[in-house]
């Protein structure tokens, strides 16, 4: 191993967490800011007989999103493992804020007919592709700039970005909720969101730019095929994307669905169902980093998540029959914010479990592959199935039972999960 990759000075690490967040932030941010505003472009894009009808065609097209994310892993991971990591996250970055001008920019029905329902989808197309291909790029360019010792914390600053991002879009959307009136809102408050989200494009193609890319030496790997990749890392590949079950439920449903859950079933006020979201964000952020700091002294990436499955799992449906049963508002705010401390802490030991497994050069495409599909398979489609089956059934406890069996099924796969010998995780490039 050419331990020379790992020397970078404490400034330039700063600087690449900085343009990490920032940047995997933006894409986060302009990806998910639709789910919070999809009651809003239900009624506006996909006009129903009823209320319901609207939100489950704008959630479907939430879902729509999640359909390009594979190809896009598959693209722009191994773009970036050819090219280099800092290029396929700019790549990623600039696809985002096309599709997500698209959408602040877009003509309603009302106003240019049908083809106006095409293009929001084809936006949210867009996004997927974009969203697919960043994963990989940033937790590989993350995991390569330290030593072992510090490869948890430093990843799991990718996925604090994605609470960050979370934290931000319910902010947004609770301000413009406050502040604008509805009518204000259908005419051009609910652009708002998207407009900031493609105002952030500019800073975060510019960070990415700042710090050093720790990508693949030359000469560049030959062309590996996909098939070879799928037959000699099948394993870990289909481990990892059933692992992705519970993290991908539980930020799709215990955070972004959240809003909607809460008003809309539980018929809260819209100020506290933003407030939860935006805090569950912020808990991201904040725990996900300090549980990393502890995984990087443990023996194996394995045991702070067979810990937070198991928490999760025991703790689900408690929590939805508070929350079901009339809990006050400052109790459900407790109730799901330890949940998302509990279920959503794990991003930096669970990516790097994943990148130790794949040899350097495909790292950044097997990656994004195992994040893509499993969020496909779990967590892209998740509000729409649970809406779907509330609407159908009448229970109001449906995200609880799918959280227990996600949750479930991700702590089998885990059992599964080759790791590899700490000797060999050490000395891997």
């Amino acid at each position: 191993m050419d331990h020379t990759e790992h020397r970078k000075s404490p400034a330039d690490l700063k600087r690449l967490i900085v343009a990490t967040v920032i940047s995997n932030g933006f894409v986060a941010y302009d990806f998910t800011v639709y789910g919070f505003s999809a009651a809003m472009i239900g009624r506006l894009f996909f006009p129903a007989h009823d209320a319901a009808s609207s939100l489950l065609l704008s959630l479907a097209t939430f879902g729509a999103g999640f359909v390009m994310r594979p190809l896009g892993a598959m693209l722009i991971g191994r773009y970036a493992d050819r090219r280099g990591r800092d290029a396929g996250m700019r790549l990623s970055i600039a696809l985002m804020a096309a599709g997500t001008w698209l959408i602040a920019c877009l003509p309603t029905p009302a106003m240019i007919g049908a083809s106006a329902t095409v293009m929001i989808v084809l936006a949210r197309l867009m996004q997927g592709l974009a969203a697919g291909g960043e994963i990989g790029p940033a937790s590989a360019l993350l995991m390569e700039s330290v030593p072992y010792e510090r490869r948890c914390f430093m990843v799991s600053w990718r996925g604090a970005s994605q609470g960050a991002a979370a934290c931000v879009a319910a902010l947004v959307g609770a301000c413009t909720s406050a502040l604008l009136s509805h009518d204000q809102l259908v005419q051009w408050g609910w652009r708002v969101p998207f407009v900031i989200g493609g105002l952030i494009a500019p800073l975060g193609w510019w960070l990415r730019r700042v710090p050093g890319d720790a990508s693949p030496s030359k000469p560049r790997p030959a062309r590996t095929p996909l098939r070879m990749v799928l037959r000699e890392h099948a394993r870990p590949l289909a481990c990892g994307m059933l692992m992705m079950a519970a993290p991908s439920s539980s930020i799709y449903i215990a955070v972004l669905y959240m809003p909607n859950y809460l008003t809309h079933t539980l018929h809260r006020p819209p100020a506290i169902s933003f407030l939860i979201a935006s805090l569950s964000g912020l808990v991201i952020l904040v725990v996900t980093p300090l549980v990393a700091l502890a995984a990087d002294r443990l023996m194996s990436r394995k045991t702070l998540q067979y810990a937070s499955l198991v928490g999760a799992l025991v703790t689900a449906f408690p929590a939805f029959h508070a929350l079901t049963r009339g809990a006050p508002d400052t109790l459900a705010l407790v109730i799901v914010l330890l949940y998302v401390a509990i279920a959503l802490n794990n991003a930096g030991a669970g990516s790097v479990l994943m990148l130790e497994a794949f040899p350097k050069h495909r790292r950044a495409a097997s990656l994004s592959v195992v994040y893509t599909f499993g969020a496909v398979v779990f967590g892209g489609f998740s509000p729409l199935a649970v809406a779907w089956l509330i609407d159908a059934t009448g229970n109001a406890m449906t995200p609880a039972w799918y959280l227990v069996a996600a949750n479930g099924l991700a702590l089998l796969a885990l059992s599964r999960f080759p790791e590899r010998p700490l000797n060999a995780r050490r000395a891997c490039a």
